[in-house]
This record gives structure tokens, C-alpha cells and sequence, in this order.
């Protein structure tokens, strides 16, 4: 069966902490087996507002892919790349900004929510404006159907499929699509093609809805043709013809319950974060130091665990009988701060240095990582140069 396909990305800002692997990663590590998944580390994105020093981008984009592959992303199962090595994404958004409007890109709720964060960088760029179109372009580039985001993201997933429909209504059906579905039908070979136009037959003369959901079934299982083909073929069934950019959805992720060292989100500027490959002594005394109930000044005086940030870490690693221990022994004094912190200390710490082991072989061999990036970029940009051929022709850019 083919899977539905993914495009998710981050930001390449250096190592990691656990509110990635919490909030980002482990829902990827789950998706890589039931979507065909595509993971760029988005280096334009990341100039959009650091395009003043841009001299640690390179080391911080190794450093992510490092985490990723730590994480238990596997290159088997998932296509990792660098959005800058694939330069139909450039392309793209470029034909994009053609017919965007100035007033869509304005309206996306990050555009000034960004710049009141960033008050300290000069955000008045045709590249910060641009980046929701940038953002539309690397999902679109690889007719993604899902684009897993958090809550605030989903307008931008929005806008996409608003470029998507204005790009369709703009240039129509695809050029040249009775040939291209007829070539699409010889890589069937002779009997399963025969048996396909007889289905689409069956459907559109008599109506038949059997003998359509058997020809979608027929083309989902062929092996040897292309999504594209796939899609023409999906069209002169039911007579759509195929569209240029598929509008994608948004795949909504379950919201971070990973909490900072100090109770908020965990953040690197925030300076409340523990690294994914963190080392053991450093995990400790992070942990060791952070902030407790307030109430408990003294050893002896009774607190509320609902009150300290070390209970939003018990949250995430602590199985209910130690939630249990935490809960009576903090309200009755029966324990210190320190005695509460230990499981978390523990729990994490294995984290940690497990996330550590697997990433050894990465940190030792960075030959092993570059070649698992250029096979990615590789298969990331035959998939890219095929929408692009199909947009140019729409676009009558082609040239042939």
C-alpha cells in the first residue's frame, strides 16, 4: 500500500534538548512507519532571522541530523536532507511569489508575533516576510498530504493550501495528460492496464462504485510507477484530470508536556534546557539546583508538588507508584527535595546516555552522516524535480 507522505522540518540552532525529542522527535520516530517521510533541516529558514552571522548554521545542521539519528530516526525508513541542497524549493517559492498576495503574508499571526520577540534583530526582510511562502514551497515542492505541526502552526499549513488552490484555479489541468496517462498505463504492463480501463470503463459508463474502489485499489498496488503517475492515473477515473499541487492537510501533534528546569516551556534562550546528549554530571546538577516549592524553606515543612517544576518532570518519567511516593511524602514532609529529585535524576540520566551511545558512531564517523544526508538530498530532489517539471509545464516554462 502506498503511504500517505509527510514533510516535517526544524531549524538547524545547534544540539537539541529533550523538549525536542519530547515535543518533535518522538512523534517523528512514530510516523517514519506509517508515512513516507521527508525530514529537512531548513537552513534558509534559518537565515530568514540569523542572516547576520550565518558562520554556525553549517555545524549546527550536523548537529541536528546527529540528533535525529540518536533520536532513533532511522535513514531506512525516513529521507533525511538539507533544504539548501535541494534547490527547487528556491525554485518554487520563487514561482510562488509571483502570485501570492502582499496582504496573505502579512496576515500570518507569526509574522508579528516574531517580530515583537525579536524586537533586537532587523526583521524588516523580504525574507522574514517571505518565509510562511518558503514554508508553503518545501511542503508543496513534494506534494506532501500531511504536514505535522503544533496548534500555532496551522495557519501556515493554511496558507498553503490557499497558494495550492489560487496556483490550480491560476494554471488549470496539467499539460499533455490523456499522453502522460497513457504512458503511465504501459509501466502497468499489458494486463493490469487492460483490467484498469475496463474498471474505469465499468465506472463511468454504468456508474459501477465497486469497479472504481477496485481500480484505485489496482493502482495503489503498482510498484513501478510514480506518485505523479499515481495521481493521473486517480484522475482519469473519475475524469478530474490531475491536479498540479495536491492542497495538504494539517497533521495535528499532541501539544509538548516537556517543562523547562524552571516549570516553562524548555528553551535554549530561555536557559532552562538539558541537552539530548547531555553529560551524566551536568544532567545532575541541573536537576540538583533547580527550583522547589517555595513553601518548603525548611526540611521539615510540608509542600505541594503542583507548586514545583521538579513535578512536571515526574510527569513525563516517573511511573505512578513514584508519582504516588512524591505526592504523599512532599505534602507530609516526608521527604526532602533532593530524596524527590533523585528518580528524575535517574530517569533522565538513561535518557540521556542513551541518546549519547547512539549518537557515538555519528560523532566519530562524520563521513557516515555527511553520505546519509547526500543520499537523502538525493532522493528528496528527484522527487522535487518532478513537481517542478509538472509546475513549468503549467506555468509554460517548460521549453521543449
Amino acid at each position: 500500500m502506498q503511504h500517505q507522505r509527510v514533510l516535517s522540518g526544524m531549524r538547524p540552532t545547534g544540539r537539541l534538548h529533550l523538549g525536542h525529542y519530547h515535543g518533535v522527535l518522538k512523534n517523528w520516530v512514530q510516523m517514519q512507519h506509517e508515512y513516507e517521510c521527508f525530514f529537512a533541516a531548513v537552513d534558509w529558514h534559518a537565515l530568514t532571522t540569523h542572516y547576520e552571522d550565518p558562520s554556525e548554521i553549517q555545524q549546527h545542521v550536523w548537529d541536528t541530523v546527529i540528533d535525529w539519528l540518536a533520536a532513533g530516526i532511522n535513514p531506512g525508513s525516513a529521507t533525511i536532507f538539507i533544504q539548501s541542497r535541494v534547490p527547487e524549493h528556491a525554485e518554487l517559492h520563487l514561482l510562488l511569489s509571483m502570485l501570492t498576495p502582499l496582504g496573505w503574508l502579512e496576515r500570518v499571526p507569526t509574522y508579528k508575533e516574531q517580530q515583537e520577540k525579536l524586537k533586537e534583530k532587523d526583521l524588516s526582510t523580504y525574507g522574514f516576510l517571505g518565509y510562511p511562502l518558503l514554508q508553503a514551497a518545501d511542503i508543496l515542492v513534494y506534494k506532501a498530504s500531511q504536514v505535522p505541526v503544533g496548534a500555532d502552526q496551522v495557519p501556515h499549513v493554511e496558507m498553503t493550501r490557499e497558494i495550492a488552490r489560487r496556483f490550480n484555479h491560476l494554471y488549470g489541468r496539467e499539460v499533455g495528460f490523456e499522453d502522460r496517462v497513457a504512458q503511465a498505463l504501459k509501466k502497468m504492463g499489458k494486463k493490469n492496464a487492460k483490467l484498469y480501463s475496463s474498471l474505469r470503463k465499468k465506472f463511468q459508463e454504468e456508474g459501477d462504485e465497486s469497479a472504481l474502489d477496485t481500480a484505485r485499489a489496482l493502482v495503489e498496488n503498482q510498484g513501478n510507477i510514480s506518485l505523479n503517475d499515481r495521481d493521473r492515473l486517480y484522475g482519469w477515473l473519475d475524469g478530474s484530470g490531475k491536479v498540479i499541487l495536491p492542497e495538504p492537510q494539517a497533521l495535528l501533534t499532541p501539544v509538548s508536556k516537556m517543562p523547562g528546569l524552571d516549570g516553562n516551556k524548555m528553551s535554549k534562550s530561555y536557559g532552562n534546557a538539558i541537552e539530548m546528549r547531555e553529560e551524566p554530571a551536568s544532567v545532575e546538577k541541573k536537576i540538583r539546583t533547580m527550583q522547589t516549592d517555595p513553601a518548603r524553606v525548611r526540611r521539615t515543612d510540608p509542600g505541594e508538588p503542583e507548586k514545583c517544576p521538579v513535578w512536571g518532570l515526574h510527569q513525563i518519567y516517573s511511573p505512578d507508584e513514584v508519582k504516588d511516593w512524591v505526592q504523599k511524602g512532599c505534602r507530609s514532609a516526608g521527604i526532602g527535595c533532593l530524596d524527590c529529585k533523585q528518580p528524575v535524576i535517574d530517569a533522565v540520566t538513561r535518557e540521556t546516555g542513551t541518546f549519547r551511545e547512539r549518537a557515538r558512531e555519528f560523532e566519530e564517523s562524520p563521513e557516515l552522516v555527511r553520505n546519509i544526508v547526500a543520499e537523502g538530498c538525493e532522493k528528496a530532489r528527484d522527487v522535487a524535480r518532478e513537481t517542478m517539471d509538472d509546475v513549468r509545464g503549467a506555468m509554460g516554462l517548460s521549453y521543449r
